[in-house]
């Protein structure tokens, strides 16, 4: 599992309310197919997750936090405001138009074992997981890439989910700090083959305060992990000049 958040993760994320309201911000929210607001879930809840839910619920969104005990999601829930909720991750997939992937990427073959049915259903899967060998083990770790990257593997894991990945390649402490930053915002790289998904997650990205820059197919996902020239925190400019360089 991710790690818990701590007192200080609460502190950052109670922080985003206070920066929305001093912004005055109303985004023009991203819509599903049928032109509804989408419902947002988290599978895991951990630090990435848990900011990346906290974002959009104070953009406006409806989210459900996920773990195998939601009352343990209780100062989550509290922090990230009265948008949230949590449950298990059944319930989660059930909740969600858009789910946002954030587990140990040991965790994606049982997820696509229990859950992939159902997530090929949804409008968008956001895969923010990487695949770490210190956590995920180097065995996974070189089967990942020999596979192509962790973009391509995750397709192989979900067969039919329209999968996008994103945020694999910043720190969740970034999220809240760099969130409606003024001036140009920070950019975002991800990857998708499926170009309605990608569309979605585009516009997602704009409504919490940053820039979506596509670098390619879910091929490209083998970049998006940190450590490759894509990591850290970029301008969209910058991304698109480190993009336009990988083979």
């Amino acid at each position: 599992m991710n790690p818990p958040f701590s007192s200080v993760d609460r502190r950052a994320l109670l922080a985003l309310g206070v920066g929305g309201l001093t912004l005055g911000l109303s985004p023009a929210f991203a819509q599903t197919s049928d032109g509804a607001k989408p419902k947002i879930a988290t599978i895991g809840a951990g630090r990435q997750g848990g900011a990346l839910g906290t974002l959009f619920a104070k953009a406006g969104y409806q989210v459900m936090f996920s773990a195998l005990d939601p009352d343990a999601l209780k100062d989550l829930v509290a922090a990230a405001g009265p948008n949230t909720q949590a449950g298990t991750t059944a319930q989660a997939v059930a909740f969600g138009d858009v789910i946002l992937i954030a587990v140990p990427y040991s965790a994606m073959e049982q997820i696509g074992r229990d859950f992939g049915s159902g997530l090929a259903t949804k409008q968008l899967v956001l895969d923010i997981s990487n695949p770490i060998g210190g956590r995920d083990g180097a065995d996974l770790v070189k089967k990942i890439n020999d596979e192509g990257g962790a973009g391509l593997a995750t397709a192989r894991i979900l067969p039919g989910a329209r999968i996008v990945r994103a945020f694999n390649a910043i720190n969740y402490a970034a999220l809240p700090r760099a969130a409606h930053r003024s001036g140009t915002p920070l950019g975002v790289p991800i990857a998708g083959d499926d170009q309605k998904a990608v569309a979605l997650a585009t516009a997602l990205i704009k409504d919490i305060g940053f820039e979506a820059v596509v670098v390619g197919g879910l091929a490209k996902g083998k970049y998006l992990v940190p450590g490759t020239p894509l990591a850290g925190e970029h301008t969209p400019d910058e991304l698109r000049k480190i993009a336009a360089g990988l083979s």
